[in-house]
C-alpha cells in the first residue's frame, strides 16, 4: 500500500485548495447550544453476544490484541471503553451447564450467515469477563425466548454473570435486544402480532424482578439501589412495532432501576438499493437527518418527564445494519463517517455511544481472531474511533458543539473542556478514490478558516490520513499506525508521515487549515503561547 506523506498532502492542498468566503467563529467559552456533558468512555463498544469469547478470549488464552486496542483508547480518552455484551444472539442463547466450551452455535443460512441462530453457552463463557483489566461491562440477558424452560436457563446464568462482574466490573444489566422487532423480525417472530407496549413492559418488569431475586441470593451486594441498574429499552429504532414514548408512559421504569435510556441506530442497510460511500456514509446531510430524529425522541421523553436524569445513549450502532457491506463499511470512508456521526451525536445529546462489533462483521473496528473469511487485524473504522477518543478527552466535563458548514460533504466541531475551548475537528467527506485517480495529480483539498478568541496565537495539528476513501490499509492517526502486524496493535509512529505540525493564528485572529479530500484534522488550541 502506497503511503502519502503529510508534506505531499499539504503541497497538494495548497495547489488545489477549495477556499471559503468567511471564517467560522469559535467561542472561547462553551455556548448554550453545545451538547450536554458526555459520560465517561464516550467512545465505547457493543460486542455481539456469541462472539464475545472471540474478542476477549478466556483465562488461559486472553485476547491480548483486543485488550491492547482498548488500552490505546483508554490512554487517549482517559478511561477504557465500556463494553456492552449483547445483540441479536443474546436473545437466541440458552445455557447448558455441561457444555465444556464457551459457545456452541449453529448457523441457519435462512436466518443469517453472519451469526448462529441456535446457540448454547457454557460456564466458561463467563471467563471472558476476566480478561480485560479495568473494563466495565453490561451483560445482556435473553428476553426473546419466552417459555418456562427458557426463563429457567436465563435465571441459571444470573449467578455466573454476577460473580464474573463483581468488584466493579458491572456497568449495567440488559434484558432483551431490540424487542420492538420481536413480532416482525425476518430472523423469526417471537411474539404475537397483538403484543403491545404494555405487554412488553409487563414482561420486562416481571423478568427483571426475577433476575433481582436471583441476584439477591447469589450476589447480594449487587442488588443495592446504586448497583442494580439496567440499560433499556434497547429498541432497534424509532419507527418499528413498539413506540418508545408509549413504552415509557406504560411504566417501563416503574421500579426506578433504569440507568441509561438506550436506543440502537444504523444509517442504512448493507443491501439496501442506492447505498453508497459518498451518498450514504460520507454525507453529513444524512448524518444530520439521522441524528436529529434520535435527538427529537430524547427531547420528547425529557419534556414529558419520562427519562429525568436518565442519560440518552446509543447502546448499539454502526454504519449499515446486517453487519455492514464490503467496500463501504470496512473502508477508510467509514472511519470518516464514524468521526462525523459520533461527534454530531455528541453535539445533539447522545451521552455515550457503543459501536457494534462481531467476528467477520464488515463494519468491525478490528477482527479479533483469524478466520477463513477475515484476517486478524486492525480495520479502518478503528482509526476513526481513535480520533473520536482524542476529541472527547478531558475528564467529566466535555461538551461538543457542531460548527455548521455550507456543504453536505464536510463537518466541523469544537470540544470544550470545563467550559473552555480545547479542540476543533474538521472532517472532509468528499470521496477521493485513490485507485481511480491520477497518481501524479495533486490531491484536492478544502481550506478552512476559523476565527479564534484573541488570546490564542497557534494551534497544534493532528491528522487522520489514508491514501483515499477506499483505502483498506495504510491509515494513520497523527502518524501512528495501530496495525496488528507491527506491534500487536500498539501505537507505532511511522517515519514516512510528517507530524508535529502547527498553524499560526494571523493578526486578525484567524487560523487557516487545509484538509485533503477524504481526511480529517484536529486542532488543539494552545492556551500558553
Amino acid at each position: 500500500m502506497r503511503l502519502l506523506s503529510l508534506s505531499h498532502l499539504v503541497a497538494s492542498a495548497t495547489a488545489a485548495a477549495v477556499a471559503r468566503s468567511s471564517a467560522i467563529s469559535v467561542d472561547k467559552d462553551v455556548p448554550s447550544s453545545a451538547g450536554p456533558a458526555l459520560l465517561e468512555a464516550y467512545m465505547s463498544y457493543s460486542i455481539e453476544f456469541c462472539y464475545f469469547p472471540d474478542y476477549a478470549g478466556n483465562k488461559s488464552h486472553p485476547n491480548d490484541f483486543s485488550n491492547q486496542l482498548l488500552d490505546n483508547l483508554a490512554a487517549i480518552q482517559g478511561v477504557k471503553p465500556y463494553i456492552r455484551v449483547g445483540g441479536n444472539t443474546q436473545d437466541y442463547a440458552l445455557y447448558n451447564a455441561s457444555l465444556e466450551y464457551a459457545v456452541n452455535g449453529t448457523i441457519i443460512p435462512s436466518k443469517s450467515v453472519d451469526y448462529p441462530y441456535i446457540i448454547y453457552i457454557g460456564p466458561s463463557f463467563f471467563e471472558s469477563y476476566s480478561t480485560w483489566p479495568n473494563t466495565k461491562f453490561s451483560h445482556g440477558f435473553n428476553m426473546g425466548k419466552n417459555g418456562s424452560e427458557d426463563l429457567e436457563t436465563l435465571l441459571d446464568t444470573v449467578p455466573l454473570a454476577c460473580k464474573a462482574l463483581q468488584d466493579g466490573k458491572l456497568a449495567a444489566w440488559e434484558l432483551g435486544n431490540e424487542p420492538d422487532l420481536f413480532k416482525t423480525s425476518p430472523q423469526g417472530r417471537v411474539r404475537p402480532a397483538n403484543w403491545t407496549e404494555q405487554d412488553y413492559v409487563d414482561e420486562w418488569l416481571a423478568k427483571t424482578r426475577k433476575i433481582h431475586d436471583a441476584l439477591a441470593k447469589a450476589c447480594p451486594d449487587m442488588v443495592t439501589e446504586q448497583s442494580y441498574k439496567y440499560l433499556a429499552p434497547s429498541f432497534a429504532g424509532l419507527t418499528n412495532s413498539l413506540n418508545s414514548v408509549v413504552t415509557w408512559k406504560d411504566g417501563l421504569n416503574t421500579d426506578h432501576n433504569i440507568a441509561l435510556n438506550s436506543v440502537h441506530n444504523y444509517v442504512g442497510g448493507a443491501t439496501q438499493p442506492g447505498v453508497t460511500l459518498q451518498g450514504t456514509l460520507m454525507n453529513h446531510t444524512v448524518t444530520v437527518t439521522n441524528v436529529k430524529s434520535l435527538a427529537n425522541l430524547s427531547q420528547v421523553l425529557t419534556a414529558d418527564n419520562l427519562t429525568t436524569n436518565i442519560p440518552f445513549i446509543l447502546g448499539e450502532h454502526n454504519s449499515l445494519y446486517n453487519e455492514g457491506a464490503r467496500g463501504l463499511s470496512n473502508a477508510f470512508g467509514a472511519a470518516l463517517w464514524g468521526v462525523d456521526f459520533n461527534l454530531y451525536a455528541a453535539a445533539k445529546g447522545v451521552r455515550r455511544q457503543h459501536m457494534h462489533q462481531g467476528t467477520n462483521f464488515r463494519y468491525a473496528s478490528w477482527q479479533p481472531v483469524e478466520t477463513k473469511n477475515t484476517t486478524l487485524g486492525t480495520k479502518p473504522p478503528y482509526y476513526g474511533n481513535v480520533f473520536v477518543a482524542a476529541m472527547v478527552q478531558g475528564g467529566s466535563d466535555v461538551q461538543i458543539i457542531d460548527l455548521p458548514l455550507s456543504n453536505g460533504t464536510e463537518a466541523a466541531y469544537a470540544a470544550y473542556v470545563d467550559s473552555k475551548l480545547a479542540r476543533i475537528a474538521v472532517v472532509n467527506l468528499v470521496e477521493y478514490n485513490y485507485t481511480d485517480s491520477d497518481p501524479t495529480a495533486p490531491r484536492p483539498s478544502a481550506s478552512y478558516d476559523f476565527q479564534l478568541p484573541p488570546e490564542f496565537k497557534s494551534v497544534s495539528v493532528q491528522r487522520l490520513l489514508a491514501n483515499g476513501s477506499n483505502a483498506l490499509s495504510g491509515i494513520t492517526w497523527d502518524g501512528y499506525s495501530y496495525n496488528y502486524e507491527l506491534q500487536g496493535g500498539k501505537p507505532v509512529r511511522l517515519n514516512n508521515v510528517t507530524v508535529g505540525e502547527t498553524a499560526r493564528v494571523d493578526k486578525n485572529g484567524v487560523v487557516t487549515i487545509d484538509v485533503p479530500y477524504s481526511s480529517a484534522v484536529m486542532l488543539t488550541v494552545n492556551h500558553k503561547n
